[in-house]
């Protein structure tokens, strides 16, 4: 069973939803809940704001969060959740912001960070992970099976 199926249950035997908001995975979140059948009944939807027009534009992220903090920040994670929940009326949301190389880090932001959002209900948070040494495609997959394990670890 994969993590996405595992959470796919657990989202069904609790009646809930779930929406995401992904920046750095691409739309791989969607992706993964979307191949399992039966997905319908708890996933309302998915906003790839990789830009952060779109953050700005789709999910109402402040001009000046991205500014002081950074599109890959624990803050812009938080909102992106915050906002995606919103957006969807989801009893979860999931989020994905980071730099997944090979160029584009600094030293404060390593290629490799990602901050992974999430807010559901009485909870709103975000880790933070990074992901060093491996390709933008393992990056990628490092994030989508954090995201969801985030999800899990709070939905039990």
């Amino acid at each position: 069973m994969t993590l996405a199926t595992l959470v796919k249950d657990l989202l069904m035997s609790k009646s809930q939803t779930l929406a995401v908001a992904e920046s750095c995975t691409g739309g791989g979140l969607a992706n993964e809940i979307t191949l399992i059948p039966g997905a319908s009944s708890i996933f309302l939807g998915g906003i790839v704001t990789y830009a952060n027009e779109a953050k700005v534009n789709l999910l109402h992220i402040p001009k000046e969060s991205i500014a002081i903090h950074g599109a890959v920040s624990q803050e812009v994670a938080l909102l992106m959740a915050q906002n995606c929940r919103s957006v969807f009326q989801s009893t979860w949301a999931l989020a994905t912001t980071g730099i997944a190389g090979p160029s584009g880090g600094s030293p404060e932001k390593p290629v490799g960070l990602v901050w992974i959002g999430l807010a559901g209900p009485s909870i709103v948070t975000a880790q933070q992970y990074i992901f060093s040494d491996i390709s933008r495609e393992e990056h990628r997959h490092k994030t989508i099976e954090h995201a969801f394990l985030l999800l899990e670890r709070h939905l039990k």
